[in-house]
């Protein structure tokens, strides 16, 4: 198994451990830090996403997204993995997707939609110093990275994870784009700027 594998099976039993109470708390917090980050104030386009099962919550940064102007994107999961992109218009218009997701009913706006954003959210297991993240292993947001790089785009790239989820290190690959910052319900943490951005 690899050192990516183990670490995520770790992360994902802590996760388990969180009762819905340690859940809600956390997603009222990481909300009201996020609202507050320049890289999401500022920012006209959001390309998001909705948080499931015991992830860190993001329905309340959503609904507060929307509410103050700022165009959410929320994925949509194609056949290949690969990730479509709809407008959020309210918890209202979720509709139930594969894998347990939630995904907007909406207009279908092609995978090369993210490309609009000013600050992607993206879901992670955890974060190091360096700012290498470590996604959950489907490869889905290694390829919206990817086109964002290829197409010359920079938006802020921003997760949202628990406090005990900022790591000594994640194990890296070529592949593997670092973030611009980290929320948890211990405040925001910026990291170094990347090469190109």
């Amino acid at each position: 198994m690899s050192r990516k594998a183990v670490l995520r099976r770790e992360l994902l039993a802590a996760r388990r451990l969180l009762t819905s109470e340690d859940v809600v708390k956390a997603a009222a917090v990481l909300s009201s830090a996020a609202e507050e980050l320049p890289e999401l104030t500022g920012a006209r386009t959001v390309a998001a996403y909705v948080s499931v099962g015991r992830e860190p919550g993001t329905h309340a940064l959503l609904d507060a997204l929307r509410a103050r102007g700022v165009r959410v994107l929320l994925p949509v999961l194609m056949e290949d993995n690969d990730l479509d992109w709809a407008v959020f218009e309210g918890a209202e218009r979720l509709v139930p997707a594969g894998r347990g997701l939630l995904e907007p009913d909406g207009t279908r706006l092609g995978p090369r939609a993210v490309l609009e954003a000013d600050a992607v959210l993206l879901p992670g297991l955890a974060v190091d110093g360096r700012g290498m993240r470590l996604g959950r292993g489907g490869g889905s947001y290694d390829r919206v990275l990817a086109r964002l790089s290829s197409a010359g785009a920079h938006p802020a790239l921003v997760v949202l994870l628990y406090d005990d989820e900022v790591v000594a290190r994640v194990p890296e690959e070529p592949h593997d784009h670092p973030v611009d910052a980290v929320v948890t319900p211990a405040g925001a943490r910026r990291f170094p700027p990347r090469d190109g951005a």
